[in-house]
C-alpha cells in the first residue's frame, strides 16, 4: 500500500462531486477525485440529459400527431436512429468520459480510477493506494438501481435505465416495473416510438410520491395513448424465454394471477445508496441506513461531508450542485447559508410534465399543519383552451393556513416544470398567499392558472 497526502478526497465524481472537487482544486487545494465509473456521474451519460433528449424526440412525435384538427393533416413516422445517434454523441462517443476527466485534471485535480473506501478517519483506500486527507473527505457516490428479489428475475437480461438509454432499437413490446418518474418517463418514450408498453406499479397509483391527482392524470393520459397501466399489482414471478430479437421475451405473473408479457423488461423500482461500500461505519455512521445524516453544512462527521443522492434529500442533480456549493464554502471557510430542504423542486418529464415543490397535501396533514387546498384545471384556463390538444393538467396549491404561506405546490401540464418556477420561489421565500393574490398574472399564459388556484383556496 502506498500512502499519499492531499488536502481533500472526493469519493465519487457525480455532478456535485465533480463540481466540488473542481472548485476546491481551483482554489489552490490539492484534491484527489476518486471515481469507479465515469467522471460526471449518472446525469450526463444515462440520467437527466440523455433521457430528456429521448423525451424531447418523443414529444415532437406527439405534437406532430396533434396537428390534425388544428392545423391540417400530418403523417408522422418515428425513427429511433437519430435518437440513439444523438445520445451516443452527447455521451461523448459511446460513454467515454475523457473530456470530463481532462476538465478536472486541468483544474489541478488528481484523478484516481477505482472504488474508494474509507478505511479510517481521514483515510481512503483506492486499490493499492491510501489517500490521507488533511482537510477532509467528501462523499458523493450516488445511488444504484434497486433490483427487487422477484423469483425468476435474477440472471435474466432485464434492463435498468442504463440499457434503456443505450438501446439501439425499439423493442416490439416492453414491460416496465415501477411507475415512478423514471419508469413513467421511459414508458411514454418507448410507447411513442411504437413499442407496446405496460407499466406495473405495486402501489395504488402512478407517481406514488406525488399528489394522487398527478398519478390519476398520468394514468388517464397513458390510457389514451395505449399504454397499459397495472397499479396495485405486485410482480410475483418473472420468466424469460430466450430467442432471437423480439422472439425472446418476459412473462411477469402478478399478484392476482394474471400475466403480462413483453420482449423486454425494464426494472425501474427505485434507487439506493450503499453506505457499506463507502465504509461509513469507520467514521461512526451506521451502514444499514438508507442515507448519510448531515447537518446544515452537509457535515456527516468530523472532517467528512456528504452530498447529492447519498444524503436522501432528493435524488436530483440540482440538489447535488446545491450541496456542493455549501461544502466548498465550508471547507474554504467562506460564509454561506445552511442547506434548506423545505422547497426542493422536482419534475417528472412526462407529457404532461409534473412539477412539484415542498410538501404534498398528505405530508402537510401528517405534520399537523392547518391545510387548505386550491385546485385549478389547466384546460379551463384561457391558455389551456387555446392550446387545445395536449392541454391536460392542473395547478394544486397546499397552504399552511396557520401561517398563510404555501407549504407545497404541483404544476402539471404543458411546460409544467417551467410554470413550477414561480411556485418554487413562493415556497422557498415563504411569500404570503395574500401577496400572491396581489400579483399581476400575464394573460393568456399557463401560469395564470396559479391565480385560479389561489382563488380556490
Amino acid at each position: 500500500m502506498t500512502e499519499h497526502e492531499v488536502d481533500v478526497v472526493v469519493i465519487g465524481l457525480g455532478p456535485g462531486g465533480e463540481h466540488a472537487a473542481g472548485q476546491l482544486a481551483e482554489a489552490g487545494l490539492l484534491v484527489a477525485g476518486v471515481e469507479a465509473s465515469l467522471v460526471g456521474g449518472e446525469c450526463p451519460y444515462w440520467g437527466c440529459v440523455p433521457s430528456k433528449m429521448m423525451i424531447r424526440a418523443a414529444n415532437l412525435l406527439a405534437e406532430g400527431r396533434r396537428i390534425p384538427g388544428m392545423a391540417g393533416a400530418s403523417v408522422v413516422r418515428p425513427g429511433w436512429g437519430p435518437v440513439a445517434g444523438r445520445i451516443r454523441t452527447e455521451a461523448t462517443d459511446n460513454w467515454d468520459d475523457q473530456v470530463a476527466a481532462d476538465r478536472f485534471t486541468g483544474q489541478g485535480g488528481l484523478l484516481l480510477r477505482g472504488h474508494g473506501t474509507i478505511v479510517a478517519p481521514g483515510r481512503v483506500a483506492v486499490g493499492g493506494d491510501v489517500l490521507r486527507a488533511r482537510r477532509g473527505i467528501v462523499i458523493d457516490t450516488g445511488t444504484a438501481p434497486v433490483i427487487p428479489p422477484i423469483p425468476g428475475l435474477a440472471g435474466t437480461p432485464y434492463w435498468t435505465n442504463h440499457k434503456a438509454i443505450e438501446a439501439e432499437q425499439v423493442p416490439g413490446s416492453l414491460i416496465v416495473l415501477g411507475g415512478g418518474a423514471i419508469g413513467s418517463e421511459l414508458a411514454q418514450v418507448y410507447s411513442r416510438f411504437g413499442s407496446a408498453v405496460t407499466v406495473v406499479e405495486a402501489t395504488g397509483r402512478l407517481l406514488p410520491s406525488e399528489e394522487p391527482e398527478a398519478g390519476a392524470l398520468l394514468a388517464k393520459v397513458f390510457g389514451r395513448e395505449g399504454i397499459g397501466v397495472r397499479t396495485g399489482s405486485k410482480a410475483e414471478r418473472v420468466a424469460y424465454h430466450a430467442g432471437p430479437g423480439d422472439r425472446a421475451g418476459f412473462t411477469v405473473t402478478l399478484g392476482d394471477g394474471t400475466e403480462v408479457t413483453g420482449s423486454r423488461l425494464l426494472v425501474a423500482t427505485g434507487r439506493r445508496a450503499d453506505l457499506a461500500a463507502v465504509g461509513t461505519g469507520r467514521i461512526g455512521i451506521d451502514e444499514s441506513q438508507p442515507s448519510v445524516p448531515v447537518d446544515g453544512r452537509m457535515r456527516a462527521a468530523p472532517g467528512v461531508w456528504a452530498i447529492g443522492d447519498m444524503v436522501g434529500q432528493g435524488n436530483f442533480t440540482h440538489m447535488s450542485y446545491y450541496h456542493a456549493e455549501i461544502v466548498v464554502a465550508d471547507i474554504l471557510g467562506q460564509e454561506h447559508h445552511p442547506a434548506e430542504q423545505h422547497a426542493v423542486p422536482r419534475v417528472t418529464f412526462t407529457d404532461p410534465e409534473i412539477g412539484a415543490v415542498g410538501l404534498t397535501e398528505a405530508q402537510a396533514r401528517e405534520r399537523g399543519l392547518e391545510v387548505r387546498v386550491g385546485l385549478a384545471p389547466v384546460p379551463a384556463s384561457a391558455r389551456g383552451w387555446i392550446h387545445k390538444a395536449g392541454n391536460d393538467g392542473f395547478i394544486k396549491l397546499v397552504e399552511d393556513a396557520g401561517r398563510g404561506v404555501l407549504a407545497g405546490a404541483t404544476s402539471a401540464g404543458p411546460w409544467g416544470g417551467e410554470v413550477l418556477s414561480m411556485l418554487v420561489l413562493a415556497v422557498h421565500a415563504r411569500v404570503p398567499t395574500g401577496r400572491l393574490r396581489e400579483m399581476i398574472y400575464a394573460y393568456p399564459t399557463f401560469h395564470r392558472a396559479v391565480e385560479d388556484a389561489l382563488r380556490a383556496l
